[in-house]
């Protein structure tokens, strides 16, 4: 899409606008993002499957400061990095709207899991935050579950295949024992064995409020869960 074509969009007035699969990098997130600040309708943005990095990404955030109206922001399959992760972070708290943030298969790490963990201790509207196949590991899901202890506004976290393992799995299964908001954890294809799985079974038992654990794809054995609410 050609800068003239896309200002055109961005002026349109319309609270939807997917400008997914369009070859949009860097540069064109800064024209995006000057839209934005003034934008006074737009509630959905489609930004998948481009080419924005963490500097169009820092571009993004700072619109996000002053946006008032934008409620869900599509970033998956990008190449945004932790940088622009942080970047995001110190977005969402300070901004009032935003409900479902998508940054799925990107390249953030525990660096940038750990910046949104601390964002989402302050945010008060994010609803939905989507990280498959990134690379937080261990630390950032460490990280993700102390925030998780104190948000009340989370109802969905998706982190497949984020090589989270047992101690990650672990540290997240205590933030679901005093968790009284979340309702989906996807937390497939990150190698936890029956020592994660024990620990995620037995916070399920203090659990009420959580509706569906997804483990598909993990390296559990013989341990076998009970609750209907696991899918593994």
């Amino acid at each position: 899409m050609d800068i003239d074509e896309l200002k055109r969009v961005l002026q349109s007035g319309d609270d939807y606008i997917d400008l997914s699969s369009e070859d949009i990098g860097d540069d064109e997130s800064k024209i995006i993002a000057e839209a934005l600040k003034v934008n006074q309708t737009l509630k959905m943005l489609h930004l998948y499957s481009n080419s924005i990095g963490d500097e169009g990404a820092q571009a993004l955030a700072d619109a996000l400061k002053v946006n008032q109206t934008l409620e869900w922001l599509h970033l998956w399959n990008n190449s945004i990095g932790d940088e622009g992760a942080q970047a995001l972070a110190d977005a969402l708290k300070v901004n009032k709207t935003l409900e479902r943030l998508y940054l799925d298969n990107n390249s953030i790490g525990a660096e940038g899991a750990q910046a949104l963990a601390e964002a989402l201790k302050v945010n008060k509207t994010l609803e939905r935050i989507d990280l498959w196949n990134n690379s937080i590991g261990n630390e950032g899901a460490k990280a993700l579950a102390d925030a998780l202890k104190v948000n009340n506004t989370l109802e969905r976290i998706d982190l497949w295949n984020n090589s989270i393992g047992n101690e990650g799995a672990k540290a997240l299964a205590e933030s679901l024992k005093v968790n009284q908001t979340l309702e989906w954890l996807d937390l497939s294809r990150n190698s936890i064995g029956d020592e994660g799985a024990k620990a995620l079974a037995n916070a399920l038992t203090v659990n009420q409020t959580l509706e569906r654990l997804t483990l598909w794809d993990n390296s559990i054995g013989d341990f076998k869960f009970s609750d209907d609410r696991v899918f593994c």
